[in-house]
């Protein structure tokens, strides 16, 4: 399995999500490589394709007012946000193609998530039913992914930064009153409950180098899939999942 990395910086939500398109249409002819985007999105809130309305807690004009997109898409989950501050994966990978099921591309997303956190100092779990990434009883990562052709897109996003004011306007990932946190959040609760408010004054952490952690914990664990799995074992895969 080739995995070829690509960093996009920050860029809108429809020129990712047509770049994604071309690279599965690549994958499901058998040209091209599997490749792991990493980026920033302008501000926009996206809806999985059966995702309800109702955990938006504002019509789309008032988000529109406030600079934020709206997209419903493809992937599988509920609402979520993506923002300058908050890193989004994209992989494209031909699951069929590589002998790798839908659940094991997700538990991959999910350890890939887990390691990044604690590559920060940051303890953070699974949650049965509530795909994603969670520290105690917040919201640090969530996934959505869909699967065309055999070839997985959509993915994954892991908040970084300290700026979360736009989840209060969603019900993230269709969980009423769930709390969001990200890895600089979580790292300045660690400084104030040590006494380092010095710590405080840190800059956030380069969204870039953390998507580097985790595209690199996303490869180690497919590879360790595929080794450790028969070919009987990789059944093929639904077209959506997730729970953003």
């Amino acid at each position: 399995m080739r995995l070829e990395r690509r960093w996009l910086g920050r860029v809108g939500y429809d020129e990712a999500h047509a770049l994604q398109r071309a690279l599965v249409a690549e994958r499901a002819e058998g040209r091209g490589h599997d490749t792991f985007l990493t980026l920033e999105h302008d501000p926009v809130m996206t809806l999985g394709r059966h995702a309800d309305p109702a955990h938006l807690l504002l019509e789309e004009p008032e988000y529109a007012a406030r600079g934020i997109a709206v997209r419903r898409v493809e992937r599988g989950g509920e609402v979520t946000y993506h923002g300058p501050g908050h890193l989004v994966i994209y992989p494209i990978v031909a699951l069929r193609a590589n002998g790798i099921t839908l659940r094991a591309h997700i538990r991959a997303l999910e350890a890939s998530l887990i390691a990044a956190c604690a590559a920060f100092g940051i303890a953070a779990t699974r949650r049965d039913g509530a795909p994603g990434c969670w520290v105690d009883d917040r919201k640090i990562g969530a996934i959505g992914v869909r699967v065309e052709r055999g070839v997985a897109w959509h993915g994954a996003a892991l908040n970084i930064g300290r700026d979360l004011a736009p989840f209060e306007l969603i019900n993230p990932c269709g969980h009423v009153g769930v709390v969001s946190t990200s890895v600089a959040l979580e790292r300045d609760w660690q400084a104030i409950a040590r006494g380092d408010r010095h710590a405080l004054t840190e800059a956030e952490p380069e969204v870039r180098l953390v998507g580097d952690v985790v595209a690199a914990a996303y490869e180690r664990e497919l590879r360790d899939y595929v080794a450790h799995h028969t070919i009987s074992e990789r059944s093929a895969v639904p077209a959506a999942a997730g729970g953003s």
